[in-house]
């Protein structure tokens, strides 16, 4: 069965059990703890962990009745909280998901939803945090049977997900196309330029011949580049000059050193595998597969202009006939680089998903 990542409230999930994140001893912490208490009962959750618990480690998991709940049971991992990435932290917290999917199989549980362990108010970086747990979901799935849901919910991805609907529909609306077909403009002159001694900068116009605008009448549109403007850019331009032959490998690594990225905060962030983004990296005629291509533009934080220069150079390109092609350029042109919320939109659309 397969792993599906939702934006939910966990604790209205309808199913066998739910994870909780707790903390090492019997008392309710702040995020999903919380949540999870209220909705299945405070004081009877709690006393009965007082009661039948008491103190576990972090990695440690438990379970109990799912008191008021839909759920039959609540399934507890004690989980780690992030200090530097290398004080334990990742083994623990994969211990979380490992122990809470093999007691959900002792007890004859058939689905169960887990929230984004440790990365709320115990800090764990988010994309690492869901690396983590799809790696050791799908690990579980390989060899076992049961129905199981990544559920996000926080203020950030549930007012994202409320304003990225319409808008998002929206620019599905104007830009899946079959074709383009070419009714506003009916042809497009090559660019011209001319001095403008009065402000010391150039003008460039741009003969534009427009159906709506009736026969024959032309509107010529007006872009002033200032001195200061060129000197500004010039630098830059010139730098980018010198990457024409790049391939995509060595494009890639140009745009992170540009942006002063980390390497690996970028292939993280794109929810790429670490030996997949080596191989990209060791290879300079690698060529990846679309869909990685996609993913590491958004790791990157590559605007719309760097993101189809870059897919130029694997030999792909951004369709107007494809729906996920058109979902990664409105998170692109948006600036919207969460790959958790762009896969649940996929899934919202029908779209095979990247986190599986």
């Amino acid at each position: 069965m397969p792993l599906k990542i939702v934006r939910n409230d966990i604790t209205r999930m309808d199913t066998d059990a739910i994870v909780n994140t707790a903390g090492e001893a019997p008392v309710v912490g702040a995020g999903c703890d919380t949540a999870v208490h209220n909705a299945a009962g405070y004081e009877e959750l709690l006393q009965y962990r007082i009661d039948h618990i008491g103190k576990r480690p972090e990695g440690d998991v438990f379970i109990t009745p799912g008191f008021r709940l839909k759920a039959q049971y609540i399934i507890h991992a004690v989980s780690p909280f992030y200090i530097d990435g290398k004080s334990g932290e990742e083994e623990k917290l994969r211990a979380c998901y490992r122990n809470s999917l093999k007691m959900a199989r002792e007890h004859g549980i058939r689905s169960i939803a887990f929230p984004v362990i440790s990365t709320g108010s115990f800090g764990y970086p988010r994309e690492e945090g869901v690396r983590i747990a799809v790696d050791e979901i799908n690990a579980f799935l390989l060899n076992n049977e049961m129905l199981v849901y990544l559920v996000v919910f926080d203020d950030s991805s549930t007012q994202l997900g409320k304003r990225l609907d319409a808008a998002l529909e929206s620019y599905i609306d104007r830009n899946y196309v079959r074709k383009r077909i070419r009714e506003e403009y009916l042809d497009e002159a090559r660019p011209f330029r001319e001095e403008s001694p009065e402000s010391g900068g150039s003008i460039f116009h741009r003969e534009v011949s427009r159906r709506k605008d009736g026969p024959g009448r032309d509107r010529k549109e007006e872009v002033f580049l200032t001195e200061a403007f060129a000197e500004r850019h010039e630098s830059r331009l010139s730098e980018r000059m010198k990457h024409l032959a790049d391939s995509f490998s060595e494009y890639l690594l140009y745009l992170i050193a540009e942006k002063h990225l980390d390497n690996a905060a970028v292939y993280k962030n794109a929810i790429v595998d670490k030996k997949v983004f080596s191989k990209i990296k060791n290879h300079p005629d690698y060529h990846p597969q679309k869909m990685t291509a996609l993913c590491l533009c958004i790791g990157a934080r590559l605007n719309l202009d760097e993101t189809k220069d870059l897919l130029a150079r694997a030999g792909y390109a951004l369709s107007p006939c494809d729906k996920t092609d058109i979902i990664f350029s409105y998170f692109i042109e948006n600036g919207i680089y969460d790959m958790i919320e762009l896969d649940i939109q996929l899934e919202e659309h029908g779209l095979p998903c990247i986190i599986r």
